[in-house]
């Protein structure tokens, strides 16, 4: 006979954990990029953000840590300076490639 799990008692899912390196935050960065939502991309900062240390990336950013939380809740839509500043502490940039090679 098989258990069924109830979803309610999985642990919530945190990407931070996992995103340990330049290359896995670029891979993460253009799989959210290419879903092409805004309040996704804040998120996934957020996430980014996290993994590294809010405070260590808001301080290399330039923006307050306060600012830097509400410009990345997952509900937002970031300027593209705070996107930009963001990426930046990150150690990533956003490249733009054509859509029809």
């Amino acid at each position: 006979m098989t258990k069924r799990i109830n979803l309610t008692e999985l642990p919530a899912f945190d990407a931070a954990q996992y995103l340990d390196s330049e290359a896995t935050i670029a891979a993460y960065l253009t799989d959210v990029l290419a879903a092409n939502d805004a309040s996704l991309l804040a998120a996934a900062l957020g996430d980014l953000a996290r993994s590294r240390g809010m405070a260590e990336i808001s301080k290399s950013a330039g923006i307050t840590r306060e600012a830097l939380y509400k410009a990345l809740r997952a509900d937002s839509a970031p300027r593209f300076d705070t996107v930009s500043r963001v990426c930046a502490a990150l150690g990533v940039r956003l490249v733009a490639q054509p859509i029809h090679p």
